[in-house]
């Protein structure tokens, strides 16, 4: 079963070898503080070209007559809540939050949690971003929510500066995956991740399983298909698990990484983190992770694991970690239990790391700064 929505420095190269478990350190001392609030289902963050801190809102839906049947249960209406942004630091290191590009497509339902809308933001261009809008379903399943529907499932390209803001179309992958339909198990997207490249950029697709390159044209084409592996079910028994994808970024050594939060029935340390080199098979890097909503490099090159759910999604506890994983496979959760359902995560330049936090929330998401 796939999941349609979510409740989404090079420092010299990374031996090539697969990162096992390992014993957990002990977790190093850290600072945690909230440097924004009030967001709106925050996921994806990425570090911008002035050195604010970029991150993309999902929103929180619209009270619109554009609504559909959510895959799991109820109604959900389209509105034009989704968001962009920048948090940077001002006079006497005071933070500010600021939206630079606002009236993106948003899906969610009355309460506004859980919404599918811009999941990830990348630097692209001059001066420009490109964002990744979920859908959690066919493409033909936004005709029924009118033209703004359409660009769900879209990759975008927004830029706002003193002339004032812009949105384009840049690729289509709910499209690409109704045509080609990539892993052979039936039409269903939600763009997820995406990052900006030389060539254009690659995004993931949850929905279909796959990595998928964008070219400057908007031509597309499959990278990577991540299969489904057996694992135990909940009644007993073996049951097939999907890989759903939700996470890309470029490692020390140049090769893609994408992290697998797996689909039902979400087992507990079934998580894994991919490595992608095109044009061959992916090759597994690091395993053992539980639901894995984002990954990064830090500027030593040791792997950091988001964790949407440590003790899995089938659990219903909300509790998240971010993991930090060094070239021997040993592991070390940083600022435990300060996460609530965290949902992306970005390196600066100073070395600290950000992290979204309570990213399946309405007005009570959070920016983090962790600080080692």
């Amino acid at each position: 079963m796939r999941l349609h929505r979510l409740a989404a420095v090079l420092a010299g190269a990374l031996a090539v070898t697969m990162l096992a478990p390992a014993a957990a350190n002990a977790a190093p001392r850290t600072w945690v503080s909230v440097i924004a609030h009030g967001l709106d289902n925050p996921r994806g963050v990425t570090i911008g070209y002035d050195g604010a801190v970029v991150l993309a809102e999902a929103g929180r839906g619209g009270r619109s007559d554009k609504c559909r049947e959510s895959p799991e249960g109820g109604k959900v209406c389209l509105g034009l809540s989704g968001a962009i942004t920048a948090v940077s630091t001002g006079r006497r290191d005071a933070w500010t939050q600021r939206r630079i590009v606002s009236g993106l497509p948003s899906l969610a339902g009355r309460d506004g949690a859980s919404a599918v809308g811009p999941h990830d933001v990348s630097p692209y261009g001059d001066g420009e971003y490109i964002t990744a809008l979920g859908l959690g379903g066919t493409p033909q399943s936004r005709f029924d929510l009118g033209l703004l529907g359409l660009m769900l499932g879209q990759t975008v390209i927004v830029k706002s500066d003193r002339n004032g803001r812009s949105t384009r179309s840049f690729g289509d992958p709910a499209a690409y995956e109704g045509r080609r339909d990539p892993d052979r198990q039936g039409v269903d997207s939600n763009p997820y991740s995406v990052l900006g490249t030389r060539d254009g950029a690659v995004a993931v697709d949850a929905g279909g399983n796959s990595l998928v390159a964008i070219d400057r044209r908007s031509a597309m084409s499959t990278v990577a298909v991540f299969p489904n592996r057996m694992v135990a079910g909940p009644s007993g028994g073996r049951v097939a698990m999907q890989a759903v994808p939700t996470s890309v970024v470029r490692g020390p050594d140049g090769a893609f990484y994408v992290g697998q939060l797996t689909g039902a029935p979400f087992p507990v340390g079934g998580a894994r983190v991919y490595r992608v080199v095109p044009g061959q098979r992916p090759t597994v890097f690091a395993r053992g992770f539980t639901n894995i909503v984002d990954i990064a490099f830090d500027r030593q090159g040791r792997l950091l694991v988001l964790e949407l759910a440590k003790n899995g999604l089938a659990s219903g506890d909300q509790t998240g970690a971010l993991i930090r994983v060094d070239r021997r496979g040993n592991r070390t959760e940083l600022a435990p239990g300060r996460l609530t359902a965290p949902g992306g995560l970005a390196v600066g330049g100073d070395g600290a790391v950000y992290v979204t936090n309570r990213s399946t929330s309405a007005g009570r998401g959070e920016l983090l700064r962790i600080v080692m």
